[in-house]
Formats: structure tokens, sequence, C-alpha cells
């Protein structure tokens, strides 16, 4: 099994490249752009995939962070594709992701010091 901290720098990575694809965008130009839905799509698939990897011990010390929505979300990405709202995938991309992004990074800082 990889390390924890793989699994979160796996987060923080999808979660800036989500922050850069809609970067000076709005909902109505996301959802009207197919590559710009299916690039987010596909990393908030990964963060959901890192998420759901991450050992239970672990996501208990971290209750402020949602891991049960966010590895939900990927099994509907991932197994209901035609069942996707946009509006919550934007509001995932565009406000949860940031802070998600920096709950995790905070996380790398503390508790990854010494590797």
């Amino acid at each position: 099994m990889r390390h924890e901290k793989l699994y979160l720098t796996d987060i923080v990575d999808a979660a800036r490249a989500i922050e850069k694809f809609i970067m000076g965008e709005d909902f109505n130009e996301f959802e009207q752009n197919e590559m710009m839905n299916s690039a987010v799509l596909q990393k908030l698939t990964v963060i959901g995939e890192a998420a759901s990897k991450l050992p239970k011990e672990f996501t208990k010390r971290f209750p402020a962070i949602p891991w049960a929505d966010i590895v939900s979300f990927r099994n509907i990405a991932v197994h209901e594709y035609f069942a996707i709202r946009w509006d919550i995938a934007w509001v995932a991309a565009s406000e949860e992701v940031p802070t998600l992004r920096e709950q995790i990074e905070q996380i790398l800082r503390t508790e990854f010091i010494d590797e």
C-alpha cells in the first residue's frame, strides 16, 4: 500500500490542476465547455480515489474533511457518469476544492514534517 503522504500529494496536485483549469471561468462557461468538464471531472475522480485509499484510522483523525462525500462523488463520477449534475461539480471545483487543498496542505505540513 502506498504511504498516506503520496495519496495526500495526489489530492493536492489534482486540486491545483482544477484551480488552474477553471481560473477566470464562471459556471456558464464551465457548463458549456466539454473539455473543461472532462478535465475537472477526471481530477475530481483522482481526488476521490486517493481519499478512498486512505486508511480509516487516518481519516478519522481529520473529521473536518468530508471524506465520505469526496469518495461518494468519485463513485458517482465513475459509475453513474450520466447522473452527474454539473452545477454540483462546479461547486465542488470552485468552492470546495480550494478549501480541501488548503486542509490537505496543512496536514502535509504538520504530519509529515520529517519526511
